[in-house]
């Protein structure tokens, strides 16, 4: 297939560019298994669960991971901008950088106020290579928990480009582009799908008698960027690293075997299960009994895209994606192309709002895509 066959016109009146005052107020696209459309609110989602029915949720934590500050070379200063993307070690993160060509490998960055590298505030590093694609790595001269201290002192929340240029980061985002079930810090950016839940939401599934289970993504910067290559097979995804833990592999594996549905809250947590699910599919020992899944954790590059085989997942919750996106696609490859062009073109025409602030989609795995 090609990247043309992904795309769509948004009207940029609809991208959201703040959240609404209670999460679970959004509005909430309900795409059946035969394609049927159903407008609801997000706080619906309660009542298309049934007891014994499994919610998996990425657990993620955002770091404020934008970075604004001056590169420093002699006597000559430049203002640059870093959005990291992968930490590498204790004191080195793979970064995008703008405007790269005002870099070079040896520079010294400054973030924050000046005063020394213990002070508080105020963090330095240093370019030790420079990549394709506006990538550098950079070694900063603290480590650990030190450096993520440092790091929350100086950055900003990295709010995704489609906002970012309209707003600037406000001090209200490192609350409403973070879950409220966040707790392990990683990602560099949100799990979007979560920011629609509440706690007194996810209180009632539990009451309810869902399963309410959690696995860790954390998401990088690559998740924004833009595919460019026609052939979307030829398109290489960024590795990001993730675990699914034993219990949550035992509560999906009895709820397989006992036919109840697994629904996955956003892309992430998606790419994750079916990424571990094909890592137990080719070890004999660890699927011996037939269970699709395993206890696993890695990095993951899987790109999902249509003809896609879904092991795990019956039902994904997701924010309606970027047009021509890897996002896109895998929502495409779930409930299938047609689908979701009616989909979003009905959400387009309601006035829906679109992407990471925005509006979420309720969607069930369409049969008989993969049948040959």
């Amino acid at each position: 297939m090609s990247l043309s066959d992904f795309d769509f016109e948004l009207p940029e009146a609809l991208i959201a560019l703040e959240p609404l005052a209670r999460r679970d107020q959004s509005r909430l696209l309900c795409v059946g298994s035969q394609g049927v459309l159903d407008d609801r609110l997000f706080k619906d989602v309660l009542g298309f669960f049934e007891r014994g029915d499994v919610l998996i949720l990425n657990d993620s934590k955002v770091l404020p991971a934008a970075l604004a500050g001056v590169r420093m070379r002699d006597e000559h200063r430049a203002n640059v901008h870093l959005n990291l993307h992968k930490r590498v070690s204790g004191h080195e993160w793979l970064a995008f950088a703008k405007p790269l060509k005002r870099l070079k490998v040896g520079d010294r960055l400054m973030f924050g106020q000046e005063g020394g590298v213990c002070s508080l505030g105020h963090l330095e590093g240093v370019i030790t290579e420079i990549g394709e694609g506006g990538e550098i790595l950079v070694a900063f001269d603290v480590s650990g928990p030190v450096l993520d201290e440092q790091l929350h002192l100086v950055g900003q929340m990295p709010l995704p480009p489609y906002i970012a240029g309209r707003r600037g980061a406000q001090e209200s985002d490192k609350i409403t582009y973070q879950t409220v079930y966040a707790r392990d810090e990683g990602s560099v950016a949100a799990p979007t799908a979560g920011l629609h839940f509440t706690d007194e939401l996810l209180d009632a599934l539990r009451a309810r008698g869902v399963l309410v289970e959690f696995v860790t993504l954390h998401v990088g910067a690559g998740t924004f960027l833009p595919v460019k290559v026609d052939d979307i097979e030829t398109h290489k995804m960024h590795f990001e690293w993730g675990v699914v833990g034993k219990e949550v592999v035992d509560v999906v594996n009895k709820a397989k075997l006992d036919g109840r549905q697994v629904t996955v809250v956003g892309t992430t947590s998606l790419r994750l299960l079916e990424a571990a699910a094909l890592e137990t599919s080719v070890h004999e020992e660890s699927a011996s009994d037939g269970s699709p899944l395993a206890s696993w954790q890695g990095e993951t590059d899987i790109f999902i895209r249509p003809g896609f085989e879904f092991k795990v997942v019956d039902r994904l919750i997701t924010n309606f994606h970027l047009p021509k996106s890897t996002l896109f696609m895998l929502v495409s490859a779930f409930s299938g192309l047609d689908v979701m062009q009616k989909a979003y073109a009905h959400a387009m025409n309601e006035g829906y709002r679109f992407y990471s602030y925005g509006d979420a989609c309720f969607l069930q795995k369409q049969k008989g895509l993969n049948d040959e």
